[in-house]
């Protein structure tokens, strides 16, 4: 019999702890089935972070090292120097990259650091009970704002991708989302994109992923994809905001 779908060889066996409804899972999935596809998994070293994608070293079928929180552009920054030669990427939260981690992105950025960042934004900390992260909307509801983000008082969210199109050694950055199946099958590309970016020595690449959180959202699954299309994506644009073509 022809087989016309198969687990990618990137992922492991192990099944995922991921609440219901939450987009995880197809995220790892992309990045899984990219660096098989590149031939990338003997030679791949990911990053994992403090948050809800903590035991992201179970599940991806490549070598794999755990960072203390927000630090893992550092780690990787280290790992990408000793093993030049190795596909190199970090898997991060909002709350672990754009709050404790920010600096370190920035600055992995500004140095050029040749590794990728999987970037994924659901607006809100979901492993720790669904406090306000830098990144949850202006007037969305949180543990830490239980009448919804004021801007008077907590600021805008932050919008990462255009703050790091910014930074000239940062050569690809864009932003995707996995609500519905035409943008899943944007976001690997956009994902593929930035593997081949990296291992051409061309420098720093991330990808932003917008990503739903139904438990802490207080939305069902269904109801947490369409609140992702009709209120993060206005405020975070999808798109790519800086390609290698631009690098001069």
């Amino acid at each position: 019999m022809a087989v016309i779908f198969d687990k990618t060889k990137g992922l492991t066996d192990k099944t995922f702890h991921y609440c219901p409804g939450c987009t995880h899972g197809i995220i790892h999935r992309l990045v899984a089935e990219v660096m098989e596809e590149l031939n990338l998994l003997d030679k791949a070293i990911g990053v994992a972070p403090v948050g809800c994608a903590v035991f992201a070293y179970d599940y991806f079928n490549c070598d794999m090292q755990e960072a203390a929180h927000g630090r893992a552009p550092a780690v990787a920054t280290g790992i990408k120097r000793v093993h030049p030669e190795s596909a190199v990427f970090t898997y991060q939260g909002d709350g672990d990259l754009a709050s404790i981690g920010a600096a370190e992105i920035v600055h992995a950025a500004m140095r050029g650091e040749k590794f990728t960042t999987i970037f994924v934004n659901n607006a809100i900390y979901g492993m720790t009970g669904g406090q306000m992260a830098p990144t949850t909307l202006v007037g969305q509801k949180a543990t830490t704002a239980p009448l919804g983000r004021d801007e008077n008082h907590a600021g805008l969210p932050l919008r990462v991708s255009e703050m790091l199109a910014t930074i000239p050694k940062a050569v690809f950055v864009e932003r995707v989302s996995v609500h519905d199946v035409k943008h899943i099958i944007q976001a690997k590309k956009a994902i593929k994109k930035a593997f081949q970016a990296q291992m051409a020595g061309k420098g720093f690449t991330l990808v932003e992923v917008l990503s739903t959180c139904p438990t802490n959202w207080g939305k069902t699954p269904l109801e947490s994809l369409k609140w992702l299309e009709e209120n993060m994506i206005p405020y975070y644009p999808l798109g790519n905001y800086r390609s290698p073509e631009e690098v001069r």
